[in-house]
């Protein structure tokens, strides 16, 4: 938990590493006599351990990422030269060729931490040489270092042997000559260089040129037995010396080919470097594409990163918006004269664009009014934003040179093209999303008022049993039916039916709900009703709005029923086995508020008897169409009212709805139903009351 960068694995090496490092101090403090083969074959061992598990740590700690690898170079140069330059001056302080056997503890253990130091700088500089080596490789070459490794061990290794029996000095130089020739191997695998920017590029050739002298500087320091550092080096681990200068070999080797293989990929770094910027802007537009949904804002990205991509001068964006053109982004180019240019291009290109095309602007004339638009750029670049083969807009580049768009460009144009053709559909998308949404919180506020209008049951009246129904086509209808409890044992009920179909005639309802319950509590006139109805609601409708209604009243002192209608479909009138329409004249509310409304607006009186059945309806139950676009009609509709008409009121609905749905099961629900069935029963009980 408080460690942010190393884990338990390497902090584990890293114990290893350093108890190992103990162990040779003590040992070399016990142990002084370095010119016994035993103690300094045993110091090479516990050397090369402590170069195994410290390697390991350094492995996990400093990954080398291509970000940054040319500051670890130089770091790695820094280090190599500041390493040597610490210990050449040591050599004028310390005596030359100095004897163990002849020092006191002090100078052996400052000798051995400035042999431990050492090895750490060659700990890091190997570590810097193994990962440049790994980098970027496309196929596992761990065979070849560790080939090269084993043989630079054997080596270093071998030299011990040489130093104590000169019969041996053979293996030493095989060993040496192989390890040379698998170092100059594996210095040719560079591959990540071509993965750098032009400007990193020319950055390593100079660092390559000072690191390749460095370790050749130190190479040959090494070689000199006489100076003080080196033969420190040899009379604490020969292993070490032998391994420090092979390791300063493979450096002045390695970036002595750094240099001519960059400077070989020199010519084509600009290539590649916008290849790079290609990959990588279209990779930041990708990602822009899935976060924002502001179309203004992903445009102007486009805009951008096609004018860097294309090494142009300015480019703009126009898309299709309700059959016209509209400038959505333009960067480094007047509104005018991009508007002017793209007028001229669309004029003389007729047809629509089905791929990108250049044109040299000298063959196009701007102009605007009566003066001319003169332009300082050339040539022009146009590719279509198309989205499932639909032509959405055009992205336009310009350049100020008479330089020509290559294929690179005309590619890298296009790519950026189709990016804001889906950026563009993702927000038009998104606007439809949003847009619905808003509409079903309409529809659920709308849903919510048409469940409070409607009655939620229909009344228990003694002598009178009532069955409602309302099946809405849509969210929410535009139908409505309502009772009302009124004095002297009488009830009124209203059926009405508003022009037009969702939101809007649901908020209409909702306006002739309050007009009607209002109106029924003070007037006792179907008629009268009906023409104070027509008088609020002119005021409020919209022209081409209007609701058509039926109102009554029951009187069950009289067994008499008023009833006017007002445009609405007809009243049935069940007795027996006949059915008859009651079809009073009238208009329907809203569609005039002169002397015409009230002088063709009649009221009807009906006697009720016991078993009368009377039927209210909008027409969604008889232009109910099948799957030939047949209604259902008035004809059927009658007759299974007069079938039923001794069954409960609630049997003749649900026979009604159950023939309706069966003839236009095969055919989408187009209007909304209403249906409110009163039948009398026990007319001979005249008292009206809700149970």
């Amino acid at each position: 938990m408080g460690f942010s960068l190393l884990n338990i694995p390497s902090i584990k090496k890293l114990e290893n590493t350093i108890f190992l490092a103990v162990i040779l101090l003590v040992f070399k403090i016990l142990f002084p006599e370095s010119e016994l083969f035993i103690v300094s074959f045993v110091t090479d061992l516990l050397v090369i351990a402590i170069l195994y598990f410290g390697s390991l740590y350094a492995k996990e700690l400093f990954p080398i990422k291509m970000t940054g690898i040319i500051s670890v170079i130089l770091n790695n140069g820094i280090l190599n030269a500041l390493l040597f330059f610490i210990l050449a001056i040591s050599s004028v302080v310390m005596p030359s060729k100095p004897s163990f056997s002849q020092t006191n503890l002090i100078y052996i253990f400052i000798t051995t931490i400035l042999n431990l130091a050492f090895a750490v700088a060659v700990l890091f500089i190997f570590n810097t040489k193994r990962e440049l080596f790994f980098l970027k490789q496309k196929k596992d070459p761990k065979f070849f270092f560790n080939t090269m490794l084993v043989f630079a061990l054997l080596t270093a290794l071998s030299t011990n042997l040489h130093h104590n029996f000169e019969s041996l000095e053979f293996m030493s130089n095989a060993f040496s000559v192989v390890t040379i020739i698998l170092i100059i191997i594996n210095s040719l695998k560079v591959s990540w260089i071509a993965f750098l920017l032009k400007r990193q590029k020319i950055s390593l050739l100079i660092i390559s040129i000072v690191l390749s002298a460095i370790f050749i500087t130190n190479a040959s320091f090494l070689m000199m037995e006489s100076e003080f550092v080196s033969h420190m080096i040899i009379n604490f681990s020969p292993a070490l010396h032998t391994f420090s200068w092979l390791l300063m070999v493979y450096g002045a080797i390695y970036y002595a080919v750094i240099f001519f293989t960059t400077l070989f990929h020199l010519p084509t770094a600009e290539a590649f470097d916008r290849k790079a910027e290609e990959v990588s802007s279209l990779m930041d537009l990708s990602k822009l594409i899935t976060q924002v949904f502001d179309f203004k804002e992903l445009a102007d990205t486009v805009t951008d990163l096609t004018i860097k991509v294309s090494n142009s001068d300015a480019a703009w964006l126009i898309t299709e918006k309700d059959g016209s053109y509209e400038l959505s982004s333009v960067k480094n180019i007047g509104y005018v004269e991009a508007e002017k240019i793209s007028e001229d291009f669309r004029t003389n290109n007729p047809n629509e664009l089905l791929d990108i095309s250049t044109v040299n602007l000298n063959s196009l004339k701007f102009s605007l009014k009566n003066d001319v638009v003169t332009s300082s750029y050339k040539i022009l670049a146009v590719a279509p934003l198309k989205v499932h083969k639909n032509t959405n807009g055009f992205l336009y580049v310009v350049r100020t040179s008479n330089l020509r768009f290559d294929e690179d460009d005309k590619k890298a144009i296009t790519a950026f093209a189709d990016y804001a053709a889906v950026a563009l559909e993702n927000a038009l998308l998104l606007e439809r999303s949003i847009e619905k949404e808003r509409l079903e919180k309409e529809l659920d506020v709308a849903r919510e008022i048409q469940n409070k209008i409607l009655p939620r049951t229909t009344p228990e009246v003694n002598n009178l049993e009532i069955s409602s129904l309302f099946v809405p086509a849509f969210e929410v209808g535009g139908d409505y039916y309502d009772f009302f409890k009124l004095k002297n044992n009488k009830m009124g009920f209203v059926i009405a039916d508003v022009s037009g179909k969702g939101i809007q005639a649901a908020f209409i309802m909702a306006e002739v709900k309050g007009i009607f319950g209002s109106l029924a509590r003070i007037i006792e006139s179907p008629k009268e009703l009906l023409i104070k109805a027509n008088e609020i609601l002119i005021e409020s409708l919209a022209k081409n709005s209007f609701v058509t209604a039926i109102y009554g009243i029951i009187d069950f002192n009289t067994n008499k029923m008023k009833f006017a209608r007002a445009g609405h479909m007809p009243l049935l009138f069940c007795r027996e086995e006949t059915i008859k329409q009651y079809i009073p004249q009238g208009l329907g509310l809203g569609l005039n508020n002169g002397s015409t409304f009230i002088n063709t607006l009649e009221e009807n009186e009906i006697d009720l008897e016991d078993e009368d059945v009377i039927v209210l309806y909008t027409d969604g139950i008889t232009e109910a169409k099948n799957a030939s676009n047949r209604d259902f009609g008035d004809s059927r509709f009658e007759k299974l009212i007069c079938e039923n008409r001794q069954n409960s009121v609630d049997k003749i609905t649900s026979e009604i709805m159950k023939a309706v749905s069966l003839f236009s099961k095969n055919n989408n629900q187009h209007d909304d139903i209403t249906l409110v069935v009163f039948k009398l029963k026990n007319n001979h009980n005249n008292k009206f009351g809700v149970n």
